[in-house]
């Protein structure tokens, strides 16, 4: 009798170093402003995209200090602020509040 070859593992479809980075706050009720859901819509860009970015630690398009000031309210429980260039050239910023109650999708000029 031939001996069977152990069953193969089906491999993972992400390596643990492809894994989608995990959320480092909470983003509690995310609301959007109608200009910014407007321009999402006209870039063709799906709201969860620049919230998942945002969620992960991925500021956008912020100068250095921007970046230190969010690692700092990170550990400081402060205000987190991200900003994205959409390819239609509008910005669009997410604020999610200091007490994580809420995170806001809007353009600049609705602040």
């Amino acid at each position: 009798m031939s001996e069977q070859e152990p069953a193969k593992q089906p491999k993972p479809t992400q390596t643990p170093a492809e894994q989608p980075p995990k959320p480092l706050f909470d983003l509690g009720q995310i609301v959007g402003t109608p200009g910014a859901l407007e321009a999402l819509e006209e870039a063709g860009l799906h709201p969860a995209i620049l919230i998942t970015r945002h969620v992960t630690g991925d500021w956008g398009d912020l100068e250095e200090e921007d970046r230190q000031a969010n690692e700092e309210a990170l550990q400081m429980g402060l205000r987190l602020l991200s900003s994205y260039q959409l390819e239609t050239g509008q910005k669009i910023w997410l604020i999610t509040e200091y007490d994580r109650s809420v995170t806001t999708v809007l353009l600049p000029s609705d602040y």
